[in-house]
């Protein structure tokens, strides 16, 4: 999933648990919408991305998609400086949590999950911005 800084759910894929994260990383920063900039010059793709220890591989660290990747390293000592950010993350995972059926998966074909987590994202989404009002 990738958030926009507030945790308002911009994307997400839905994978197997025996796939590996770095092999997502393309089609969830592809699946992102393009993003409002400036009046004449609008921007298409976010300015930065931060994503954990999991998604390390220096293939994706030299990757041209117009967003600087901020992504924290393997085997080094913990408190990377990240969880700055990545906290934004959790607490959307936790908010999909307080829906009973996200919680834990209990349904066998994929598709009726996905159609599960895309309106629960739309409700993070209307409740965030209805709590801007």
């Amino acid at each position: 999933m990738i958030t926009d800084a507030n945790g308002v759910p911009l994307a997400f894929t839905l994978t197997g648990g025996n796939r590996n994260d770095v092999t997502q990383l393309i089609p969830l920063l592809a699946a992102v919408p393009p993003v409002r900039g400036k009046r004449d010059r609008p921007r298409r793709r976010p300015d930065a991305a931060f994503a954990d220890s999991g998604y390390d591989h220096d293939k994706y660290r030299r990757l041209a998609l117009g967003i600087r990747l901020v992504i924290g390293r393997r085997k080094t000592e913990h408190g990377s400086g990240l969880g700055v950010h990545r906290w934004v993350v959790e607490r959307a995972f936790a908010h999909l949590h307080h829906f009973r059926r996200l919680r834990i998966r209990w349904e066998i074909r994929d598709d009726i999950h996905e159609a599960l987590l895309s309106p629960g994202c739309s409700l993070i989404c209307w409740r965030r911005l209805s709590s801007l009002r």
